[in-house]
């Protein structure tokens, strides 16, 4: 009897950590200078329920969120790896390959989390590859990186943020070695990499909210259709209302004509 109470106690305690999260991941997008007080108060007034702050605070932790004014970004520092200076103030990106980013986002499930990297094509807008893992370990954020660089040869600069998965040894050396100038975030500063800030916010609101996908598989599938989508069929003012695929490929062509 006591370990079914204290199973139901645990299962609920889950449930209401799921839901948090999930509530947290949206606030991070509308929000995203929210630090642990932030979304303490926010949280409370949500779910209108007392929550212990140190709560928060270890959620905050388990999703990647970093408590930076004016923005937390989805990947930790390391306090041994080496920084590199922010190469894009006033910089005019006039072509594709000129400049690519990359970035990691948290994703609520109906049960559990996953995350998704993606490497982005600045002019464009092009997601050039992407990588779901259960884990913030830099391996899936490599595997993203190698694949962009086989398909599209390789951006003069590449910009990040400073987050461990991105200034390790093994992401630096890869881009040493094919000599891509590094970039990196302002610390703190979410807006830094703005481009792909868009975009989680466009592929958790027009796909991941409104599915929340049951497991692994139906994620990625999901996630596989809507970059498609994005990439091929999503028409951007600002890139005088063609898709990223079509700009990419258009002035990629004139480059090499």
């Amino acid at each position: 009897m006591f370990k079914s109470i204290k199973g139901d106690k645990w299962q609920e305690n889950e449930i209401l950590n799921q839901q948090l999260k999930r509530q947290m991941d949206e606030f991070q997008l509308k929000f995203p200078w929210f630090g642990v007080e932030s979304y303490h108060t926010w949280l409370e007034k949500h779910f209108k329920m007392t929550l212990n702050v140190k709560r928060i605070r270890r959620l905050m932790r388990e999703m990647g969120l970093v408590s930076l004014a004016p923005g937390p970004h989805t990947s930790t520092p390391h306090p041994g790896h080496k920084t590199y200076p922010y190469l894009l103030r006033n910089l005019s990106i006039t072509y594709p390959n000129q400049v690519w980013c990359a970035d990691i986002t948290y994703l609520p499930m109906a049960k559990g989390h996953m995350y998704l990297v993606a490497v982005m094509d600045w002019y464009s807008r092009k997601v050039l590859s992407w990588r779901i893992s259960n884990t913030m370990e830099e391996a899936f954020c490599i595997d993203a990186l190698r694949e962009a660089i086989a398909k599209y040869g390789k951006p003069l600069i590449f910009n990040t943020d400073q987050g461990s998965q991105f200034t390790g040894e093994n992401w630096i050396g890869v881009l040493k070695h094919h000599e891509i100038n590094i970039s990196m975030d302002g610390k703190g500063r979410a807006l830094d990499n703005v481009m792909i800030e868009r975009l989680w916010r466009s592929y958790k609101y027009e796909y991941l909210y409104l599915n929340s996908p049951e497991n692994g598989q139906k994620l990625k599938e999901g996630t596989e259709n809507w970059i498609n989508f994005y990439n091929k069929n999503r028409f951007h003012q600002t890139l005088d209302k063609k898709t990223p695929d079509q700009v990419y490929q258009e002035v990629r062509s004139k480059v090499a004509a």
